[in-house]
């Protein structure tokens, strides 16, 4: 068994996510009075229709709080790496820390909020942090210890920082827009009709570019945060439990996920696809979104006697409009995946409290659907309680796609977006890496390993091994009663700055018997790639891709602690799915 020489470094197609929606998991939270969290009820006191159809609930369990502390991650040999997470609990809470949508006069306001919070919190159940700028950003990973999460949130170099992509918006930006076009107006005599004077050529010009400008930034910042999700559900995926999101933000893209209340409006083409999956992403990996203001309770400012920039009516109408959207977005995001909205008030971190206790007492429903048509089309949910008015929080519906349901091109490269430098890792698929230096190295003239045609300059070459966790839980053994599957593994080499050094990788054709199955089973399934990398300091991403599941794993390796030792193996057990 080897990996074929095939990369394809050119293909931009990612193809699309394929959910087997045989069995459906509702996460439910139910509180009252003042979001009182209310324990101790009975699988016989919900009901659930799918569709307006009423299904039978076959799972059932009441969560209710933090359970035992978070697994430690289990001590690896030198050279020896693994995607593997270390969180343990029922619940667990990510704190998404997102410049990309924040106005950077909001973020020192944002970092407040968090330092407060983290201050204060309650120990219980583990806590990551990420942050989002021009792509997600891991800032410290799954620890219920408050003074690591400090340290990390308040680190120079690696925590979170003030700061503006190229996509983002500022309210000065939008005031200098304002008064330039006041500017323009005011060079117009003013005897002309004020129509006349917004429709000139060069003011409704500049106007017409100004607008243009905001569409294009609204959309790349959408795209980019809908990747963004999509890259954290993929790492939580392979975390047992309910995940709390605590996303702070001044905006939020309502966009990033389709409007099931107006599903049968929507284009069937290949953005609409895209939020289908995040959703679907979402879902899977059992995310439940709670969007935080991070103006707490807004004021209006613009028009006050002391700003510089005054709003004509029609401008504060818009502005009025833009708050009640977001808050919209805010709504619509929380409800559709089981979360709630964190708004309108300024005790931030007596909010952030009460929202994540409440978020890790749950019930855990799973039921079969009675459509057994999987079709890709949305499917509403709703849970009732039959003998109470007890507010419910859970996600109200998912896109049933079947498993062989338009199955991805066998061209396109599905790991692209998932092995870019600095993204944190997907765990929806588990394995280990061996890296070692080859050892003798190669001679200067011997043929570059990897598929850079340009590589250049002095090199170090890598072995790389992986140990890939595969089953084929929920596929049909082949007519000659052997287990089959299709399986991409693949290397990335990045200097410092993201810039790729060289790429290698290809796809491994299972078809194996019983025992070599169950072999496989309990050491993973071998690969094997060598790759040159260029002297200095670089990173390696890792990526390993089920065809047939539609499932990832990546892991990124810094190439700079990589010392020449004997022989490593990873630890017995090590690439095995938490439980």
């Amino acid at each position: 068994m080897h990996v074929q020489t095939a990369v394809e470094a050119g293909q931009t197609r990612v193809p699309t996510l394929n959910v087997d929606s045989k069995a459906v998991i509702l996460e439910v939270v139910v509180t009252k009075g003042g979001d009182e969290p209310v324990g101790g009820l009975h699988q016989g006191d919900f009901q659930v229709t799918e569709d307006g159809v009423k299904q039978s609930v076959s799972f059932f369990e009441e969560h209710t709080g933090p359970g035992a502390a978070p697994t430690k991650a289990t001590a690896l040999p030198p050279n020896v790496f693994t995607n593997a997470t270390a969180a343990g609990s029922d619940a667990v809470n990510v704190l998404l820390v997102d410049s990309l949508n924040t106005l950077r006069e909001d973020q020192s306001m944002e970092r407040d909020h968090l330092i407060s919070y983290l201050k204060t919190m309650p120990p219980g159940a583990p806590m990551a942090i990420f942050a989002l700028e021009s792509k997600l950003r891991l800032v410290q990973g799954f620890t219920s210890d408050s003074a690591t999460l400090l340290a990390a949130l308040e680190d120079k170099k690696t925590g979170v920082l003030a700061t503006t992509t190229p996509v983002s918006r500022t309210s000065q930006e939008n005031a200098y827009e304002r008064e330039n076009l006041d500017v323009m107006k005011g060079m117009v005599p003013t005897s002309q009709p004020i129509e006349v004077m917004q429709n000139s050529g060069a003011i409704g010009g500049v106007a017409q570019a100004q607008g243009d400008r905001r569409s294009y930034q609204d959309v790349q910042r959408i795209a980019m945060t809908a990747e963004a999700l999509q890259v954290l559900a993929r790492y939580l995926a392979n975390i047992p439990g309910r995940k709390n999101l605590i996303w702070f933000a001044s905006s939020f893209p309502r966009a990033v996920l389709p409007d099931s209340n107006n599903i049968g409006a929507q284009k069937a083409d290949e953005q609409t696809r895209q939020l289908k999956d995040t959703a679907d992403l979402l879902a899977l990996s059992q995310v439940a979104i709670y969007p935080v203001a991070v103006r707490g309770v807004e004021t209006q400012t613009w028009n006050d006697a002391g700003s510089q920039y005054r709003l004509t009516d029609d401008e504060s109408k818009k502005e009025d409009n833009s708050h009640v959207a977001n808050f919209a977005a805010m709504s619509a995001l929380a409800s559709e995946t089981g979360g709630e909205v964190i708004a309108g008030t300024n005790d931030m971190s007596k909010a952030l409290s009460r929202a994540i206790q409440n978020g890790s007492h749950y019930y855990t429903l799973s039921y079969t659907p009675t459509n057994k048509n999987y079709d890709g089309k949305f499917r509403r949910i709703e849970v009732k309680l039959v003998a109470s008015q007890d507010k419910l929080a859970y996600r109200r519906g998912y896109y049933a796609f079947d498993s062989t349901f338009a199955k991805a091109p066998p061209q396109a490269d599905p790991l692209k977006l998932l092995m870019q430098r600095g993204l944190p890792s997907s765990a929806q698929i588990v394995y280990a890496v061996v890296v070692q230096p080859v050892n003798p190295e190669p001679a200067e003239n011997a043929a570059r390993a990897g598929a850079n045609a340009k590589l250049s300059g002095p090199v170090t070459r890598y072995s790389v091994d992986f140990l890939v966790h595969w089953t084929d839980e929920g596929r049909a053994l082949t007519p000659q009663g052997t287990h089959a599957g299709k399986v991409r593994v693949e290397l990335i080499a990045f200097d410092r700055d993201g810039k790729a050094l060289n790429w290698a990788g290809g796809t491994l054709n299972l078809n194996v018997t019983d025992a070599a199955y169950a072999a496989i089973q309990s050491s993973g399934v071998p690969a094997h790639i060598e790759i040159d990398v260029p002297k200095g300091e670089a990173y390696l991403a890792t990526g390993v891709y089920d065809w047939m599941a539609n499932k990832a794993g990546t892991l990124e390796v810094p190439l700079g602690g990589i010392k020449s030792v004997a022989a490593a193996e990873p630890v017995k057990g090590l690439i095995r799915r938490n439980p």
